[in-house]
């Protein structure tokens, strides 16, 4: 089942009998024969990530799915914890025959790939980390609740209807449950072994990302870069793609 939607595509497949759906980049070629997969953040989906996908298209092939439970996919009663989410992702890409990628994440995503990177090293090339959570100082659901309605109050408005979209779908139970996972996923003991080139993106005006806790993500991984966004808020994927596209360019043109 095929639905066209401007430069993407959206496609279903069935991966460990769970139905995935997934934004695929179509014509015009891309200049780089180059794969890059975009990871959602909590409660959200490939949707949340358009913005940035679409600008990405004419230059990578571009991948958007919606991890289960999420989006479009299925929703199994059973909630992932960051490593499922992380291996249900490794298996959609052995499905599609996509071997290897550079990964892009916003969020939650941000903690997907680092496990990504570490279990599965031999399918990823590159990581770019945008707005990683979770700082270690706000591990509490009432800490992260006060600065995603902080984080609100200075995205687009356009940002509103999709994140209320996105959440309900997803539902209170399985974006409370997977907070909380997130919260034991502590991604700064595991950023030492990611052997990977990576970039740490943050946005200036991010209250869910300190600037403090960005700089410590990108001192602990061994191959990192770090970029700030001038102007941008958490979710720099939708409020500033341009820019955003602009710096992961650089990145994976430069990196070998």
């Amino acid at each position: 089942m095929i639905q066209q939607i401007g430069k993407l595509e959206s496609k279903w497949t069935i991966v460990n009998g769970l139905s995935m759906h997934a934004r695929i980049s179509v014509d015009p070629t891309p200049v780089h024969d180059f794969p890059v997969v975009l990871v959602h953040g909590l409660s959200v989906s490939s949707g949340y990530m358009v913005p940035t996908a679409v600008h990405l298209a004419p230059h990578y092939r571009v991948y958007a799915p919606d991890l289960p439970g999420y989006g479009k996919s299925t929703k199994p009663p059973h909630i992932l914890t960051v490593p499922e989410l992380s291996d249900a992702l490794a298996a959609w890409m052995q499905t599609i025959g996509l071997q290897r990628a550079a990964l892009v994440g916003n969020s939650l995503g941000c903690q997907t790939i680092v496990d990504f990177a570490l279990r599965y090293p031999e399918r990823i090339t590159h990581a770019v980390l945008v707005g990683p959570t979770m700082d270690p100082k706000a591990r509490t659901v009432h800490q992260e609740g006060w600065r995603l309605l902080l984080d609100m109050l200075r995205e687009p408005l356009s940002l509103t209807p999709v994140i209320l979209r996105e959440y309900t779908a997803a539902g209170i139970r399985r974006t409370i449950r997977t907070l909380r996972d997130a919260f034991q996923d502590r991604m700064e003991e595991h950023l030492p072994s990611v052997q990977i080139p990576t970039l740490v993106v943050r946005g200036a005006r991010d209250p869910i990302v300190p600037q403090e806790w960005a700089e410590e993500v990108a001192r602990l991984l061994p191959k990192s870069q770090f970029v700030m966004i001038p102007g941008a808020a958490h979710a720099v994927n939708f409020n500033s793609p341009r820019k955003l596209v602009d710096v992961i360019r650089a990145f994976l043109e430069d990196t070998p």
